[in-house]
This record gives C-alpha cells, structure tokens and sequence, in this order.
C-alpha cells in the first residue's frame, strides 16, 4: 500500500473490534462507529476458539487472552440425569493446534480488543442511514447528521445488520424455535473447577456451565419454544429454574443465585446463508455476513478469522475492490459450512424425541476418540486459504 487506506467499520461488536485491531496493525487508518449509545457490556460469555487465536496470530496479534479468561481444560457432556455422556478432547486438541480456546465473558473480549486501540475512539449513537459509493470511495450518513468517508467500509454490525439492509439483501432472519437464556454470576461450587465446562442435554432442553475465571461462571440454557414467545419472554429466575426440574442440583441452584434482572433471553436465530455479502467497496462481517446458531461456540471465532483474512487480502491487494472480493471468495466455504454445522448440531442437540435423543447420545458415548478429535479438528484449524 502507497498511502494507508481508511476503512469505515460499522458496528463495534467483537467483530467491529477485532478488525479495527487487524486493519490498524497492518497500517490502515481505521475509525469505528456504533449505532448503541455505549459499548454492549452486559452479562453473556463467550468461547474464543483456537482457531480465532491462531488467526490473528498469522498477523502477529496475540491478545493474551488467557489473563482476561479460563483456558478450557475441562469439557463434560451429561444427561439431565447427572450421567457421563463423554469428555471432549477440546483442550488436547486445541494444544495440538497451537493456542488454548479460551470462556470469557464479552465484556472482558472487548476489553482486550479496546486495549490494542488506545488510540481510537469508538464514535457511538452512529445509526447509518444511507451509505454511497464513487469511483474513489464509500461515504455513510448517519441518523443524526454526520458523514463519513473512506476507501473501504466493513459491515460489522450484527445479525440485524443495517449495512447489510442498505445493501438490499433479502436473506430474512431464520428462526430455530426455542429459547436462549444468557447469564454471568459469582459462583462457587466443588463441580467447577478451573477451566470446567460441562453441557447437560435433555429433551428439547439444554443448558452449561462454563469457568470464565474470577470466581465467575457463565450459563446458558436453552428450552424448545415457538419464536413469538421467545421473542417476547418475560419471566424470573425461577421461571427459568422450572424449566429444568430434576436436573441436577448444581443447575437450579446457579439459575436462582443469578438475580432475575442478570438474565439475558433472546430467540435463537440466524439466517439462510448468502454468498454476496458485498458489493464495490463494501463488505460484511461476522454476524453481518454469516449469523449462526451458537451450538459450536464459534460465533466470536469465525468474526475473528475474518478479520483476520480481510487484513490478508488489504495486504495483498492492491486495489480495494479486489481485495474485499478476494476476502469474500476465501471466506465463503468456511463461513458456509461452520453456518451449516452449527443449524445441524443445535438440530441434534435440541431433539426432544425420544429414539432420536437415544442415538444422538449413544453415538456420543461410543464414537472412537480419534473421531472425536477430527470433528473438533476441523472447526478449530485455521489456514489463510480457508
């Protein structure tokens, strides 16, 4: 690159900051805008993958993320009966790959991700409203009157993306049909040891617990449930703790130590997968281009890869267009078969069925650990052409 380019992010998600840290790494000007009046903090975690940490390590990037949460080293597969299904190879695997996968929560990312940027600021209650293109640029407008302009802009701004909609594509947003409940709290238990995660499977119920260090756990649950009401949810932490009677002890006593107003409920969604995810000097990214049910715990990671792979191709490229375009074309099968893998495991996992719960879990049980590990292995390997 002659001069550095300037790229326009929308959206300052783990997805909008991990581009920033990219694209500011290999010497672009970069600035960030955010529709929310602040940076989304609220209690939900998240897994950093392997291979998200391997990716930006091609760039140099090492985020330590480590010191900012729990390395997994445990990860236990049980019935709603307390009974071992399995234990995941997830910790050997991701050893053999090169970097820990680490639980944390969303709002210690970001503050990793902000403290790669101290020198830019995130510009908030930016709603974009109309986005235009020339021969020699791209410029937004925003709801409350700015502008800006740069040589490239990157649509990193969610499943409900508003650059994605000013774009005009169509792709609607997919239901799955049951509820998510999201929650981060203080707790202690003998169960949950340093990098413990344990997922319990029932019928059309789901729910784990995951170590994201300093005396936090995160939880998650899930219940089969038509997407008007789960959109629309409204209830206390014992309403969720009834979701799940006869479960384990250990599950209803972190639900009702979580106060009720710490609980996140969302409809699980994401959308048929698009291959055009950009046109001229406009792309998407993340959720924005590939949203995708969070049963592989790779929704964060594969925003990552693809910052990641768009720093690759700005670098390799010397013409804008052509880099997002081949940015694009790397990205796709990846994107495309994690998107798929994701639908198709949330779809086993929330069997409420009888026979098919019993095949889903003897297949867990007997499966050769050598199988185990090539399935892990193929979400976390990351290769610059992939």
């Amino acid at each position: 690159m002659n001069k550095p380019l300037k790229i326009i992010i929308i959206g300052a998600g783990i997805g909008g900051l991990t581009t920033a840290v990219a694209l500011q790494h290999i010497g672009c000007t970069v600035e960030i805008y955010e529709q929310a009046p602040e940076l989304r903090t609220r209690g939900s975690g998240l897994s950093v993958m392997s291979n998200a940490s391997v990716a930006l390590g091609t760039l140099g990037i090492n985020l330590n993320l480590e010191h900012f949460g729990a390395p997994a080293k445990t990860f236990e597969i049980r019935t709603a009966g307390d009974r071992l299904l399995r234990r995941l190879p997830l910790a050997e695997v991701s050893a053999e790959n090169g970097a820990a996968s680490v639980c944390i929560s969303r709002q210690a990312l970001q503050q990793a991700l902000l403290q790669q940027l101290p020198d830019i600021e995130v510009k908030v209650s930016a709603r974009a409203v109309e986005i235009n293109q020339s021969a020699t640029g791209v410029s937004v407008k925003f709801a409350d009157g700015r502008e800006a302009q740069g040589d490239i802009l990157i649509g990193a701004d969610g499943i409900y993306s508003t650059v994605r909609s000013l774009m005009q594509s169509s792709e609607p947003i997919r239901t799955a049909d049951y509820i998510c409940w999201l929650a981060i709290t203080r707790y202690q238990h003998q169960q949950i040891t340093p990098g413990y995660i344990v997922h319990y499977w029932g019928a059309g119920k789901r729910i784990g617990l995951i170590d994201i260090g300093g005396g936090e756990v995160y939880w998650w649950g899930t219940a089969n449930m038509k997407d008007k009401q789960a959109r629309t949810w409204q209830g206390s932490n014992q309403d969720v703790a009834d979701f799940y009677q006869g479960w384990p002890n250990i599950v209803s006593d972190i639900i009702l130590k979580t106060p009720s107003t710490d609980i996140i409920a969302v409809p699980a969604q994401d959308r048929p997968f698009s291959p055009h995810w950009g046109t001229g000097r406009i792309t998407l990214l993340g959720d924005a281009a590939h949203p995708m049910l969070a049963s592989l715990g790779q929704g964060a990671g594969m925003a990552m890869e693809d910052a990641a792979v768009l720093a690759h191709a700005i670098m390799q490229k010397a013409d804008p267009i052509a880099a997002l375009r081949f940015y694009e074309k790397t990205r796709i099968p990846r994107a495309e078969m994690m998107a798929n893998a994701s639908r198709s495991m949330s779809d086993i996992e929330q069997e409420d069925r009888f026979f098919p719960r019993l095949k889903r879990d003897l297949a867990l049980r007997l499966a050769p650990k050598s199988a185990l590990k090539q399935n892990i292995k193929s979400s976390l390997i990351f290769t610059l052409d992939s």
